[in-house]
């Protein structure tokens, strides 16, 4: 645990431009507070003393705004930046070395039952404001946008934007907003067939003219 609550500390240092010691970040930062107290918590919580786990995630959560479900399995390296209104669901799975902004939720959608929340791999970074809602994978080295809402699984090495999320980038190449293969809601095939219908239309003005 003493190796983790390092490397979490490492973190923000490496990752935080206004971080400017650890004993700053120690005592005064509230994410990395949150994730400390998540550490105690959640071995409490697998050592079926649920209801201490609970009361020290508690605390933690009307001291720092952040809400962790002392189930949550989290890696090292966790990054919480300003993280106002963060809220981590109880089977929610974070990889090593994620980065999540203030506002972000990881959360279920009520529809499902066990495992209900959503598991980023390592190296994930989640924008402010962004919901990741559901029992699916977010691929290692992968970008969530700010406000946005993803609701299916995201490859690995992708950016997701938009409400609902899509991918528009993979492995470092951007992806076509009319690919059926990767864009399947209503809202992008019906833009795919008005774009479609304009093509024919010019054809035939063309051949008229």
């Amino acid at each position: 645990m003493f190796k983790t609550i390092k490397a979490d500390l490492n973190a923000v240092m490496e990752r935080d431009p206004a971080a400017r010691n650890k004993l700053e970040v120690f005592l005064l930062y509230s994410g990395y507070k949150a994730v400390r107290s998540h550490r105690r918590a959640h071995w409490f919580f697998n050592h079926n003393m649920k209801f201490i786990a609970r009361s020290i995630s508690q605390r933690s959560r009307h001291k720092t705004g952040i809400e962790i479900h002392p189930g949550a399995k989290i890696g090292k390296g966790l990054f919480i930046d300003h993280g106002m209104g963060v809220v981590i669901g109880e089977t929610t799975v974070i990889g090593d070395n994620c980065t999540l902004y203030q506002g972000v939720t990881l959360g279920g959608t009520g529809k499902e039952t066990g495992k209900r929340h959503p598991t980023l791999g390592n190296n994930v970074l989640v924008g402010s404001g962004a919901k990741v809602l559901g029992p699916f994978t977010v691929g290692d080295n992968s970008r969530i946008a700010a406000g946005a809402v993803v609701l299916n699984e995201i490859p690995a090495d992708s950016t997701a934007v938009g409400v609902p999320a899509q991918v528009v980038k993979m492995n470092g190449e951007k992806i076509d907003i009319l690919d059926q293969i990767h864009y399947t809601n209503p809202v992008t095939q019906e833009i795919q067939r008005l774009d479609k219908e304009i093509k024919l239309l010019k054809q035939i003005l063309e051949e008229r003219q």
